[in-house]
């Protein structure tokens, strides 16, 4: 396969040069910052179509979860060459999948997150010593949260009193590398970047990638649309990951359960590949291939 990618571990930096590498490459993408993270680093999207209904990719919540960011930035290339030489993709022709709808990829969610888990604290900025405190003793290549020590996807409006209290029966108190879900919804801004992204759009539906598990999580409560079950079975038939229900602070807070509890529509966290976050850079194309076939069903139903 040939891809942009020429190495596995890259930072933020990076990823944000392969997005307007490749805009410069198919003249159709389109590069935009949709806010800043705790730090200041910009959150890009990379945009593909003009039609006023949009389907949303979104990865990196985690620091320990780049191999998410990396599996969108392949798809982001392969779909774009196979629209540039309208030819087929997949399992279908990539003009006739995108038709009548714009997709919105966001590769990392947490700019700040990633660089910790990857560089360590200094590259917090202001927040550095505050990072170094809320480690203590662990090891930064286990970071998750955003530079304050928020979880950013335990961060939204879904069930939020529910999660702070496991939080507090889980002796979740205050910021932390991993599952401490802020003071109140939207309270970062990296958060909040997200949840405007689908207030200012007509989003369909969304598809949130983390690892690890091979696993699919599609609903949430009463507003979960019949629609999400049926594409959650196609998305499991495709890539052969398994259907389960979130248990514990998994079940609270996260961007795929306000998506469906604000708009009623279909959201979907897909946990990809197996092991212990983060994953050996050596799985990424193991991982893509597998979800290939799932990240264009994504769009095109």
């Amino acid at each position: 396969m040939e891809t942009v990618i020429q190495q596995k571990e890259l930072n933020y930096a990076a990823v944000t040069k392969l997005m307007f590498d490749l805009a410069a490459r198919y003249e159709f993408i389109k590069v935009y910052s949709i806010g800043k993270s705790v730090v200041g680093r910009p959150i890009y999207a990379a945009e593909i179509g003009i039609d006023k209904d949009k389907v949303v990719y979104a990865g990196g919540f985690h620091g320990s979860e780049r191999l998410t960011t990396l599996t969108l930035l392949i798809f982001l290339e392969q779909l774009s060459a196979a629209l540039k030489s309208n030819s087929d993709f997949s399992i279908s022709n990539a003009r006739d999948a995108l038709f009548g709808k714009s997709l919105i990829i966001v590769p990392c969610v947490n700019p700040d997150g990633y660089e910790i888990a990857l560089n360590g604290p200094k590259t917090a900025g202001t927040y550095a010593q505050s990072v170094s405190k809320i480690l203590g003793n662990n090891e930064y290549k286990y970071w998750n949260a955003n530079a304050r020590g928020v979880d950013i996807n335990h961060n939204f409006d879904a069930g939020f009193e529910q999660l702070k209290e496991l939080e507090r029966s889980e002796g979740i108190v205050g910021p932390s590398p991993r599952r401490y879900g802020g003071e109140y919804p939207e309270s970062e801004p990296e958060t909040k970047a997200m949840a405007d992204l689908c207030r200012n759009n007509n989003v369909l539906q969304l598809i949130c990638f983390h690892s690890q598990g091979e696993e699919i999580f599609w609903s949430y409560g009463e507003n979960t649309p019949d629609r999400g079950y049926r594409l959650a079975r196609l998305f499991a038939t495709a890539s052969g990951y398994r259907l389960v229900t979130p248990q514990g602070t998994a079940s609270y807070g996260g961007y795929k359960d306000w998506f469906i509890k604000a708009f009623n529509r279909p959201g979907f966290t897909i946990e990809l590949g197996k092991g212990e976050n983060p994953l050996n850079p050596n799985q990424l194309y193991d991982i893509y291939n597998k979800v290939e076939e799932l990240l264009l069903l994504g769009f095109a139903l």
